[in-house]
C-alpha cells in the first residue's frame, strides 16, 4: 500500500511539474496538450486556436501517455474518420478510432493533421510501428470516456478539448 502511495506521490509530483512546463509554453504559444490527475485514470487535454488544432493536440497528449513523444518519428500515414451528432461525442470518437489504430497496427502516433465539418472529423495521423526497445510503452491507454468531457471555445476564441482515458 505504501509503494502506491508513493508512485502517486511520484506522479503527481510529474504532472506539476509538466503543468509548469506547459504553462510557460502556453505563455508563448496558444497550441498545447497536457495530463490531468483522475483518482482512477488520467486525463487528457488539448487547447489551439482551432478545433482541429485542440483535437491534434489532445491525440498528443494519449500517445505521450504510452512514451515519449520524442521518440516516434511521423514515418508512416493512417486516415481516421469519425461522425457524430454533437463534437463532444466527436471527440470521443477521434480518440477511441486513434486508441484502435493504435491497438490494431501496433503504432504510436505523433502528428497529425484533421478536418472537422458539421460533427465529421477526416484525418492523417503519422506514426510508426511500436518498438518496445525504443519506445518503452509505459501503459495502454483501453478507451476515452465521457467523463469530464469538454469541447469548448473560450471567450478569446481559444479552443479546450478533454476527457479522461482509461489507463
Amino acid at each position: 500500500m505504501q509503494h502506491t502511495a508513493c508512485r502517486k506521490q511520484r506522479t503527481a509530483d510529474s504532472l506539476n511539474a509538466e503543468r509548469y512546463t506547459l504553462n510557460a509554453i502556453h505563455l508563448m504559444s496558444k497550441t498545447y496538450w497536457q495530463h490531468y490527475s483522475h483518482p482512477a485514470d488520467m486525463g487528457i487535454r488539448g487547447v489551439g486556436p482551432t478545433k482541429e488544432q485542440a483535437f491534434a493536440q489532445a491525440a498528443l497528449a494519449l500517445t505521450a501517455i504510452i512514451t515519449d513523444l520524442q521518440k516516434v518519428v511521423p514515418k508512416e500515414a493512417v486516415e481516421i474518420n469519425c461522425q457524430e451528432q454533437d463534437d463532444e461525442l466527436l471527440f470521443v470518437s477521434w480518440l477511441n478510432a486513434l486508441i484502435y489504430e493504435i491497438a490494431t497496427r501496433c503504432m504510436l502516433f505523433s502528428k497529425f493533421e484533421i478536418n472537422i465539418a458539421n460533427h465529421r472529423l477526416s484525418a492523417k495521423a503519422w506514426g510508426e510501428k511500436i518498438d518496445v526497445k525504443k519506445h518503452s510503452p509505459a501503459v495502454e491507454v483501453k478507451a476515452a470516456t465521457y467523463a469530464d468531457l469538454k469541447v469548448q471555445q473560450d471567450k478569446n476564441g481559444n479552443w479546450l478539448v478533454q476527457c479522461i482515458v482509461d489507463v
